[in-house]
């Protein structure tokens, strides 16, 4: 993962919405703190933009013209788990549940402050780049088994049934912390605090809709649900 000050290429966030103002106002608010910004004023051609080039995170707006941005997120998860923050207009909207739904990791609400916008954009490379494979070989006793399910937690590969499965960095995060309190109750502040990095009290229906993502890849029984409380992995 590229770093967004320093030495390193800087990160290169690839920004799709449609209104000029809020594409020319975030886009610059985004260079000043040193990321790299393409742009794109339709989904069409952020798809273009997204397959032509190499990004290491999408914002990409709810309304968008010609592709809307839950069909450009569904369209990108097909071959990338690149990081995905989705902005919308309207907390209470369907389109954030959608969104979330596509496989996004994120939402912010539009019009977005850019001081929450960078934090989460910070938080989603953290963990991007703590999804990514070492460089050193892994422990072969790192593995943790859980039914059919096998975790290299050095590797940071899952494997179900000997298959591996690709996971995005948030759905991988939120693995590893219920692997690491099996049959523990973790209720979702406390998911979104350690998985999303979130230092105030978030939209719970991000945790809600990634365990569903999560349950469809790694088994449907195997994360369950405690009501009123949270989730658990079972052992």
């Amino acid at each position: 993962m590229r770093a967004a000050s320093g030495t390193s290429a800087p990160v290169a966030v690839l920004l799709v919405e449609d209104d000029e103002v809020i594409r020319k106002t975030v886009g610059m608010a985004l260079e000043r703190y040193g990321y790299t910004v393409s742009v794109a004023g339709d989904g069409l051609t952020g798809l273009e933009l997204f397959r032509d080039g190499r990004h290491d995170l999408l914002l990409l707006d709810v309304m968008l013209p010609g592709l809307d941005g839950i069909g450009l997120c569904r369209r990108v998860r097909e071959t990338s788990l690149v990081p995905i923050l989705m902005m919308s207009a309207r907390a209470d909207s369907l389109d954030v549940v959608s969104g979330l739904e596509a496989g996004a990791d994120d939402y912010v609400v539009k019009p977005v402050d850019t001081a929450v916008l960078v934090a989460r954009i910070r938080s989603l490379l953290r963990r991007a780049t703590f999804s990514a494979a070492p460089e050193e070989p892994a422990n072969p006793g790192s593995a943790l088994v859980i039914g059919d399910l096998r975790i290299d937690t050095d590797g940071l590969e899952v494997f179900r049934d000997g298959r591996q499965v690709a996971l995005t960095p948030t759905e991988l995060r939120l693995l590893l912390e219920f692997a690491a309190n099996p049959g523990i109750v973790l209720d979702r502040q406390t998911l979104l605090r350690n998985v999303w990095d979130y230092g105030w009290d978030g939209d719970s229906r991000v945790v809600d809709l990634c365990v569903q993502r999560l349950r469809r890849k790694i088994g449907a029984d195997r994360i369950e649900t405690v009501r009123g409380f949270g989730y658990k992995l079972r052992r």
